[in-house]
């Protein structure tokens, strides 16, 4: 427990859509300290949605409701035993896996085929919205797990 309480940061919502989500893909992006590489290639995506008629934001929500987990397993230690117990999954705590899941499958898909990772981050958003792809098996896992450790659900506290 810290000695001190502390103060959440706010992450401030995205200046181009407006969307706190748009901003917390940025940053999770974001490697080294270079936001400005991760807004490019987020704005890029972004537009090639818009290109195809989609609307941007409303693809991203859906690629998140279809990979952001509802119940997941946290390790609880009882007589010397260690027990996964399924708990459900917090509004924040979804919000960072889905897009966590999201940037790892994109970053994990081949250079040979997509030569940018604009691309990568494009396909993994696409697919994730029609319920396809890596990060939607990436929850289906954590969501099995869960389903199948529901014996040790008293365990909670």
């Amino acid at each position: 427990m810290p000695r001190h309480s502390y103060k959440r940061t706010q992450t401030k919502n995205d200046p181009v859509y407006n969307s706190f989500e748009v901003a917390k893909l940025i940053n999770y992006l974001m490697i080294g300290g270079k936001k400005t590489t991760s807004q490019k290639l987020v704005y890029t995506v972004m537009e090639r949605f818009q290109k195809e008629g989609l609307d941007p934001i409303e693809t991203l929500g859906k690629a998140l409701a279809n990979v952001s987990p509802e119940h997941e397993t946290k390790p609880r230690r009882l007589g010397g035993a260690s027990y996964l117990v399924p708990v459900e999954v917090r509004r924040e705590r979804k919000l960072f896996l889905g897009l966590t899941w999201i940037v790892d499958a994109a970053r994990a898909k081949t250079n040979k085929e997509f030569h940018t990772f604009a691309e990568k981050l494009y396909t993994e958003l696409k697919d994730a919205a029609q319920n396809q792809g890596q990060a939607v098996t990436k929850r289906a896992q954590a969501e099995k797990l869960a389903e199948s450790n529901k014996a040790f659900s008293h365990l909670k506290w």
